[in-house]
């Protein structure tokens, strides 16, 4: 399969939202040298490539939100289209030395942009991020983020900051957004995220102390939620914020 990305948006075909063909690429206009291999053995399919943002869909295709795609490509090319964005992107951004301004030069057996002048190495960029859900007896804790370009309801999540390990950012976020205390702490599970370079990483938290106090330019509003209480809308299940909420919802609770 073949991508080309711009900024956020992948090409794909106008009507049905399928990935194109091998002579996309040609048709956008995306020199050779450019195109990425989404494996490190070539003899793998796939390759992803980027294009300004000022280019124009060619005619038959559309450049579409990463995002608005959850749901309409399947969760197999969804995840290779993730990928693909991140390698595109790592390309990009690392076409010179971050140190020295030099043109960097790509390694043949790893993904790695290698500088000749002063040798730094620039590898593809993971941020990991943590979420977590709070549970309180048999209600949940369900938040709005001011930044999310949804009106859904989620668990907390934030970045881990430099020096801190995941644990350490669950306690911090929670109490930064929500000013409450959490104990107990249980892996759920982790999500490469392309949004646009994490890795989440899930857990669950019991409540220990504290009052809801929002975090006004992080959290628009945060709530419990309990067996008898309608639920809000919440993330897909495509998302581990979907996983992690429906596997904890309140006894009684409609799944949503």
């Amino acid at each position: 399969m073949n991508f080309v990305f711009r900024g956020d948006e992948l090409l794909v075909d106008e009507t049905s939202s399928t990935l194109p063909d091998d002579g996309i690429f040609h048709t956008a206009g995306v020199p050779a040298v450019q195109a990425q291999s989404l494996w490190l053995k070539s003899h793998k399919p796939g390759r992803t490539a980027f294009v300004s943002r000022a280019s124009d869909a060619p005619q038959g295709f559309a450049f579409k939100k990463l995002r608005s795609l959850f749901g309409v490509l399947d969760d197999a090319d969804m995840a290779l289209a993730g990928r693909a964005f991140q390698i595109a992107e790592w390309a990009r951004t690392h076409r010179y030395c971050g140190a020295c301004a030099t043109a960097t030069i790509q390694s043949e057996t790893e993904f790695c942009m290698r500088c000749p002048q002063c040798r730094l190495s620039a590898y593809p960029r993971i941020s990991p991020a943590m979420m977590v859900l709070i549970k309180k007896g048999d209600q949940i804790l369900l938040a709005k983020h001011t930044g999310s370009p949804t009106a859904r309801h989620t668990a907390l999540a934030g970045f881990v900051e430099v020096g801190e390990s995941i644990e350490q950012t669950v306690h911090r976020e929670v109490f930064e957004e929500v000013g409450l205390r959490v104990h107990n702490l249980q892996y759920f599970g982790s999500q490469p995220w392309p949004f646009p370079h994490s890795l989440m990483v899930a857990f669950t938290a019991e409540y220990l102390s504290g009052e809801i106090a929002v975090q006004e330019d992080e959290i628009a509003e945060a709530r419990w939620f309990g067996p008898h209480d309608t639920l809000p809308d919440i993330a897909g299940r495509i998302s581990i914020a979907g996983l992690l909420i429906r596997a904890n919802l309140p006894g009684g609770s409609a799944q949503r």
